[in-house]
């Protein structure tokens, strides 16, 4: 069961000409379990562990904080039906910190850099830099389409979908800021794609993967992206670099980690 879309996207929901989409979590999924109980189907995806066989590489490592990097497809923080996360992990090989660990997330999708404060202190601190978006972050990813600008801003306001979430929806009346500045650092005409770095100023849920695949913003869902364009092997969105001031040393520290696609 699933929605065909013809015809323009509409202006806050993200919808491609002749694709299909799943039914919603909000309205129909509920339905759907009553009308298929007792008949046999796949696994339900969003009960498998991703992140079973995967090793969370430390990048950055001192007695304040922990930066690893977060493969595709793997939980910052544990789910209602699989506990297998970022968290658990430096959970398990830190047993000593304190605090809550988590100051900011990625997408379970989404690879790349994320930072673990691995006592209070320098949670609280960290936490206040994202707050006032003093945190500089820069993702790479490879979107659908040749985009022929060489750079650019989106400045879309979002909010959730509260019938299908998690995706977001494009709101001018109750969304919330979201800004985004991109520049294309390569060209593949040969498989209409292109790689650009995108500049988050702000940290709204799926704020990238939206911005991207928006009729209003680039209008190209990046690679990969199962909720906002076409499904692949993996979501094509690294987070590569980031940069923020240490909580006790108070110096500048800037960390990268390129992705692999």
């Amino acid at each position: 069961m699933a929605e065909f879309w013809w015809g323009a996207s509409p202006k806050s929901e993200i919808k491609k000409h002749k694709q299909y989409y799943p039914a919603c979590t909000g309205k129909c999924e509920p339905i759907l379990q009553h009308m298929l109980d007792g008949i046999a189907l796949d696994d339900n995806p969003l009960l498998k562990n991703y992140a079973a066989g995967k090793s969370l590489e430390i990048v950055y490592q001192d007695d304040d904080l922990v930066v690893v990097n977060k493969p595709a497809e793997f939980l910052s923080v544990p789910g209602k039906a699989v506990t297998d996360s970022v968290y658990q992990r430096v959970k398990q090989q830190f047993p000593h910190a304190t605090g809550p660990l988590i100051v900011h997330r990625l997408d379970m999708s989404t690879s790349g850099l994320m930072v673990l404060a691995l006592n209070s202190h320098s949670n609280k601190v960290l936490q206040k830099q994202f707050i006032r978006r003093e945190v500089e972050k820069e993702y790479v990813a490879i979107v659908e389409g040749l985009i022929e600008a060489d750079n650019g801003e989106i400045t879309l306001p979002l909010r959730s979908d509260i019938f299908d979430r998690p995706k977001q929806q494009v709101c001018f009346d109750q969304g919330k800021p979201a800004k985004t500045t991109w520049q294309v650092k390569q060209r593949f005409p040969q498989l209409n794609r292109t790689k650009v770095s995108l500049r988050p100023h702000t940290g709204r849920t799926h704020q990238l993967r939206v911005h991207c695949a928006h009729a209003s913003g680039l209008n190209m869902p990046i690679v990969g992206d199962d909720l906002y364009g076409m499904r692949d092997h993996r979501l094509h969105l690294h987070a590569q670099r980031i940069s923020f001031v240490h909580p006790t040393t108070l110096e500048t520290l800037i960390i990268e980690k390129y992705g692999d696609f």
